[in-house]
């Protein structure tokens, strides 16, 4: 019974590490509870399967870590890296995709039926701005006391953010009434801004030739009026 007692402890200390490999981290080094690996050298390149103790030399040998990549593989594999390094460039891939989760969405704008152009042109420019950033825009239009009666002059201030902005962006909701509110929503297309932009640079390449072909009979037209001085002086001289 003695006998069996170490390997069972054996069994239990392996399985606190497995269960902190599943909540995002990796063992490394001596906490890693087999007997031998697949390891893999820092440049990616496989080294075939290795005993727990050689492999641990061959990444001591290169002052690095041993990391246990995929602990279910049979047998685990790991890769002899930089651990610090690792975990910090997994920590920055982490944080620039929550950041871009969190960024981009539906923003809204708020006009008036009333607006004056001053107004109007510097919220729609950030309209155009979040519409570049990838962000869907609401637009609303507050209508406020009698205003609400004449729900006409909203739609007509929406019809002209989105005909601002053009081709930057498409009507993803239609104007719609909404208690004393209307409002629409724009959505980014960038993809029409790039495809109409060689389209603009044919004519232009085009006409350069035309050009070239009407300057030719400038210089025949200018000689022939000279030749009819000469002739006209030479008659008064004759004289």
């Amino acid at each position: 019974m003695s006998c069996c007692l170490p390997s069972g402890s054996g069994r239990k200390q392996g399985r606190g590490p497995i269960a902190t490999a599943t909540s995002g981290e990796h063992r490394i080094n001596d906490r890693i509870r087999v007997r031998e690996v697949r390891l893999v050298d820092p440049d990616g390149v496989q080294l075939g399967i290795k005993p727990l103790p050689e492999a641990l030399i061959i990444a001591r040998n290169l002052d690095l870590d041993l990391v246990e990549v995929a602990p279910n593989a049979a047998p685990p594999v790991c890769r002899i890296m930089d651990y610090g390094k690792f975990k910090f460039d997994e920590a920055q891939k982490a944080k620039e995709s929550r950041r871009k989760t969190q960024n981009v969405g539906v923003k809204e704008m708020k006009y008036r039926p009333k607006i004056g152009p001053g107004d109007f042109d510097t919220k729609t420019r950030q309209v155009s701005k979040f519409l570049d950033e990838g962000h869907k825009v609401k637009l609303t239009i507050m209508f406020r006391g009698r205003e609400v009666f004449h729900p006409e002059l909203g739609k007509k201030i929406l019809d002209r953010v989105a005909e601002t902005i053009g081709d930057g962006a498409k009507v993803e909701a239609e104007p719609r009434l909404d208690g004393r509110n209307m409002t629409m929503v724009l959505a980014p297309q960038k993809q029409k801004q790039k495809a109409k932009a060689p389209a603009a640079e044919v004519p232009e390449v085009q006409a350069a030739p035309e050009a070239q072909t009407t300057a030719p009979p400038a210089p025949a037209e200018a000689e022939t009026p000279e030749t009819a001085v000469i002739d006209d002086t030479t008659i008064t001289g004759e004289e």
